[in-house]
């Protein structure tokens, strides 16, 4: 936000009162070519700026009442700092030769513009946000004029978002959003439910920001000072066991069980995996390269002996440019055909709640973890940029000075019985 400027008459109403009535405003010039004016009225005052262009030209804008009766809002009645923001916005709209917006700019707007800017940078995720903002932000939010836009009403939407239900994905032509309502008891769905509400109030910021540095918003004032509900994304990491991992892959069909058995021997993603080419294996450094990945940088992944070997069993006799992961009817595996098989599989397992293709990635990381693999080290096989994401999920793993400290030296109290029970998986 830009540093406002002071004037002893148009600071506060007091100082203004005692300025005479008059046609032509009283003029605070902000910089060249560029006044904020105040129109001094029989009982209230106009804020005018005004804004001379490349030819000359004078051009005015009636931007807002002034406070001189009522508190400001920062919409329909603003004080001289807000004034001055508003003030700005027409200052850059037309130093680039822009026409002020005609009618209210909304939510919808905003969101709409932001999400342009996205997809013009080619940035990850544009869908999903766009999903996440039409089933969470628009239906309660969208037709809201931004000016308008409280701190109050935001944070109410959000508080709403995380006590509401949760949406369960339908039929695309379903006439109703099916939804399952959490019970107030259940801290973990609690605690899932604000973290969402977290995500989708990103979203909401991240759009008026963009509609803020691009002047279409006079202020930022109302959702900057909303904040996140806080402690409710730590992480909760689920991963499997070997015993339970070498129960789950016995339980796959065979096409998809070689899936599966590269997602637990090199921590990929299923897109990158289902995108790996014959000449992505090099059999002379044992490792791997996924080219096509979330951070958009290809990376090698080092492969133990039994990674070595899967990848030497599928890709032996083949040509390069084949793909190395594919379905017994030789198509390629699509977008979301990995789930089903995994519950599938999961089900015959014993493993609940079911296996997600991530839970492979997460017994990846974790067991490396609690081999003492270096959280670095771990973070370059996953293609994180540093360590700070591999920490926060997988650092409580490791073995630890304390925990060793503490295992070795508190005394036995002989206060639990020897049971014949064992632990399956």
């Amino acid at each position: 936000m830009a540093r406002s400027v002071k004037d002893p008459r148009l600071n506060t109403r007091t100082s203004r009162i005692t300025l005479t009535a008059r046609r032509e405003p009283y003029w605070h010039v902000i910089s060249t070519g560029c006044a904020l004016g105040y129109r001094r009225g029989a009982k209230a005052g106009t804020w005018i700026a005004r804004f001379r262009d490349e030819n000359g030209k004078q051009n005015y804008e009636a931007i807002g009442a002034a406070d001189d009766i009522r508190d400001p809002d920062g919409s329909s009645c603003l004080s001289f700092t807000q004034a001055q923001e508003k003030a700005r916005t027409f200052f850059t709209r037309k130093g680039r030769g822009e026409d002020i917006l005609k009618g209210p700019f909304t939510v919808s707007m905003a969101l709409e513009d932001y999400f342009k800017a996205r997809e013009r940078r080619g940035s990850k995720g544009v869908k999903a946000d766009q999903y996440a903002a039409n089933a969470r932000i628009l239906p309660e939010l969208g037709n809201i004029q931004i000016g308008r836009l409280s701190s109050l009403r935001i944070r109410e939407w959000h508080f709403d978002l995380a006590t509401g239900p949760k949406l369960i994905r339908t039929r695309r032509l379903a006439k109703q959003q099916a939804v399952s309502y959490v019970e107030p008891e259940d801290q973990d769905a609690a605690r899932a439910r604000r973290s969402t509400a977290n995500r989708v109030l990103t979203i909401l910021k991240a759009a008026l920001n963009h509609a803020f540095h691009e002047g279409k918003v006079a202020s930022d004032d109302p959702w900057r000072k909303v904040k996140p509900f806080r402690g409710v994304d730590s992480a909760v990491i689920r991963y499997l066991t070997t015993s339970e991992a070498e129960r789950l892959v016995n339980a796959c069909p065979p096409d998809f069980r070689n899936l599966v058995r590269g997602a637990l021997l090199t921590g990929c993603r299923y897109g990158e995996l289902t995108r790996l080419q014959v000449r992505d294996f090099d059999v002379n450094a044992r490792t791997i390269v996924a080219r096509v990945t979330k951070g958009e940088k290809p990376r090698q992944i080092a492969l133990n002996d039994e990674g070595e070997a899967l990848f030497n069993q599928l890709t032996a006799g083949r040509s390069s440019a084949s793909r190395i992961f594919s379905r017994e009817d030789g198509e390629k595996w699509g977008a979301s055909h990995q789930q089903r098989p995994l519950i599938e599989a999961s089900k015959i397992a014993a493993i609940d709640p079911p296996a997600t293709f991530h839970t492979l990635r997460h017994t990846y990381a974790s067991l490396l973890a609690m081999a003492g693999v270096p959280m670095g080290v771990i973070a370059a096989q996953l293609g994180h940029s540093d360590t700070r994401m591999t920490e926060k999920h997988y650092a409580h793993l490791a073995p630890s000075y304390v925990a060793d400290t503490i295992r070795a030296s508190l005394p036995k109290f002989g206060i639990v019985e020897d049971t014949n029970i064992v632990r399956i998986g």
